[in-house]
């Protein structure tokens, strides 16, 4: 018997224990509503002392090229000696999907909330945009490396040396099925009754 497709939107909690990311992405990225409805998401995510660290630079079409360029650029100021595959593969990471959103914190001196908790807000950002993409039929996958760190490419999308980039998030349409792993919740799972012997 065929199973009945999904209708889109999903529900919550359907949307976060169905997710996962997709082997491949293509055209069609999320429309200009869709995107508006994950960004928004990506806005509701949990911030200590609601500064919005999140920053989000979205870039599709052509833009995706020259960020290929610059990646590549950035690879090999870093490796002077890297082969040219090595650079070839860089500059293609773009158009792996339609559409990025590289999902950053603009960071900044705050008594109660350290930059740590900056970082992990923008990281519940960008969980919020995989879950929401996926609640609205579309795929995404998140990324980092060493671009990710790199002060050339955070130049190039117009952030300062101490923000930092949480992910390139890349968001499009699944070119084929997305298997779900089994999740095995109990391996990650203790109930704490009061105080334990530190573990080696």
């Amino acid at each position: 018997m065929t199973p009945e497709p999904r209708r889109f939107p999903l529900d919550a909690i359907e949307a976060l224990t169905t997710r996962a990311s997709p082997a491949g992405l293509t055209a069609p990225a999320p429309d200009a509503s869709a995107l508006d409805a994950m960004l928004r998401a990506a806005v509701r995510a949990p911030d200590h002392g609601r500064l919005r660290p999140w920053r989000f630079i979205v870039i599709d079409g052509d833009a995706r090229i020259a960020l290929g360029d610059a990646l590549a650029q950035a690879l090999h100021a870093r490796e002077p000696n890297a082969a040219e595959a090595a650079i070839a593969k860089e500059r293609a990471k773009p158009l792996r999907a339609p559409l990025i959103i590289v999902v950053a914190a603009k960071l900044r001196e705050h008594r109660g909330v350290p930059a740590v908790e900056q970082i992990i807000a923008a990281g519940a950002a960008a969980q919020n945009i995989l879950v929401a993409a996926h609640a609205l039929g579309y795929g995404a996958f998140w990324r980092t490396g060493a671009a990710a760190y790199d002060d050339r490419v955070k130049r190039t999308l117009g952030l300062a040396p101490d923000d930092a980039i949480v992910g390139f998030v890349y968001v499009g349409t699944p070119n084929g099925a997305t298997p779900v792993p089994a999740a095995d919740v109990d391996a990650h799972v203790t109930r704490w009754t009061g105080p334990m012997e530190a573990s080696s």
